[in-house]
């Protein structure tokens, strides 16, 4: 029989786990104390999607706050993934620091996680949220876990959840309220009930923004009533076939896309991101609230982004920034305020850089690199090129300037000056003056490819025509979308 408070259940188990470690651990370590780590995961939220970083049309006051008091990561990127389903490969590489060419992206057996290497040096580990990835890999990462969500995505009013506690997992039900908030509610059951001197590990993983767009009761009102401004690279259709054009989020609104569908769907999701950032702030109410803020490094970060009408796609299934980019924030001890890194770096650089803050011995063949460099202000850069791939169809290496991405399959090249033209929108690959920087950036990209494990072609073996026009093509909603939006979006069609 489930407890009557599970979540305080939850948080008391965690304390009595930390406290078997407190006598071993103050006894051998007399270094300054560790922080605690709040690790909020996004789902699918662009990078250009919170006011203090320059969005001026949507509402984000606590991530603005977080991000006054800490440093932003503003060229943060997820490197990809080997299907369209990109959140399970980039929680896979966050929670093992290793490019997801290299690994089982479901279960990572032979891995030490994140949450697993945490726990061995004493901290106490708690998740709660969405985990794309196998239980057994949750259970070897988190000591215990309120309201977990396994799936890749679900209704946000009816989601399934189970508790990790001593014994196991518990039986599944229904969580009862909007996702944001059910998990924000786990998050602050244990950060109220954790009474433990051991430091904490406490990883939250949101389901929103990710569709089903649909943001609890009036959170998107305000953004009908003055809508946000669509993509500066805004566009019907994709201008070729880039080997997701039929993947089911580019099913979610037809083709053409039109200005006024795609107004409606961003207005929903600013919604979803609006009531997100109303959670992170209950979170970080509840951290201040238990006297531990101080001796708290708390991250904000996202899986990856999304198009949302960019480039005339809806999904994250592309290699431009707005896909492949995300957000991340760091704010906490030895934290600078106000501080800012356009350094290159991944979402699972987080892996080494959380292990180093608590002492933990780090795997030796980490593809990921440590962001303590940038913090502290000793280095600018980590990487001089940052490479991304998604399954068979594309592949794509940056550097600080120039971005070059490659579609195999139907022998299409793309360089983009980053610098003068940052929505991605002149193609430069033909121009007989950008031969030599499309040729450094090929080197570049094999180079990533041999350390990454990648060994997908320059050419496909079988190519095809890149004309493609989806216009007027048919479209059936998954099953996880609500009435409404069914209503909305697919039965005009």
């Amino acid at each position: 029989m489930r407890p009557i408070a599970p979540l305080l259940a939850l948080a008391l188990a965690a304390t009595a786990a930390a406290q078997e470690v407190d006598s071993a651990a103050a006894a051998s370590d007399t270094s300054p104390r560790r922080p605690n780590v709040l690790l909020l995961l996004a789902d699918d939220q662009r990078p250009d999607t919170i006011g203090a970083w320059g969005n001026d049309a949507i509402v984000t006051p606590n991530l603005d706050a977080l991000a006054a008091r800490g440093t932003s990561f503003r060229e943060a990127h997820c490197m990809g993934s080997p299907h369209g389903a990109i959140c399970v490969p980039s929680r896979a590489m966050l929670h093992t620091g290793r490019a997801y060419h290299s690994i089982d992206i479901n279960d990572f057996p032979d891995r030490r996680t994140l949450g697993q290497t945490l726990g061995e040096v004493g901290y106490t580990t708690f998740g709660t949220g969405k985990w794309h990835n196998s239980r057994g890999a949750f259970r070897r990462s988190f000591q215990t876990g309120g309201n977990v969500f396994f799936g890749g995505m679900c209704d946000h009013d009816h989601v399934p959840v189970v508790d990790l506690g001593p014994e196991g997992f518990s039986e599944r039900r229904e969580g009862g309220k909007h996702s944001s908030e059910l998990f924000a509610d786990a998050a602050v059951g244990f950060l109220e009930g954790y009474e433990a001197d051991a430091p904490f590990f406490c990883y939250v993983a949101f389901t929103a923004p990710h569709d089903p767009r649909t943001p609890p009761g009036p959170e998107a009102d305000p953004y009908y009533a003055n809508r946000p401004p669509l993509p500066g690279n805004f566009m019907g259709q994709h201008p070729f076939d880039c080997g997701w054009m039929r993947v089911r989020d580019e099913n979610l609104a037809g083709w053409p896309r039109t200005e006024e569908v795609v107004s409606d769907q961003l207005c929903e999701y600013y919604g979803l991101i609006t009531d997100l950032d109303l959670q992170v702030g209950r979170i970080l109410a509840a951290l201040e609230a238990s006297g531990r803020a101080e001796d708290t490094l708390v991250i904000y970060a996202a899986d990856h982004g999304l198009a949302m009408g960019s480039h005339g796609l809806l999904g994250k299934q592309s290699l431009y920034e707005h896909s492949s980019g995300l957000p991340l924030i760091l704010a906490g001890p030895n934290v600078p305020e106000g501080g800012r890194s356009d350094a290159l770096v991944y979402l699972y650089d987080l892996y080494p850089t959380l292990t180093e803050v608590a002492g933990a011995e780090c795997p030796d063949d980490l593809h990921a690199t440590s962001l303590w460099p940038l913090v502290r202000g000793e280095q600018d850069s980590v990487r001089a090129t940052l490479y991304t791939s998604l399954g068979k169809h594309q592949r794509a290496v940056r550097d600080a300037r120039w971005k070059l991405i490659r579609y195999p399959e139907v022998e299409v090249t793309q360089l983009f000056d980053l610098q003068e033209d940052p929505l991605e929108l002149v193609n430069l690959a033909d121009r007989y003056e950008h031969a030599g920087t499309v040729s450094r950036l090929r080197r570049e990209l094999e180079h990533w490819q041999a350390f990454a494990g990648d060994s997908a072609p320059w050419t496909a073996e079988e190519t095809r025509s890149p004309e493609i026009d989806l216009t007027g093509a048919s479209r059936k909603p998954d099953r996880w979308q609500p009435k409404w939006v069914r209503e909305k979006y697919f039965d005009q069609d």
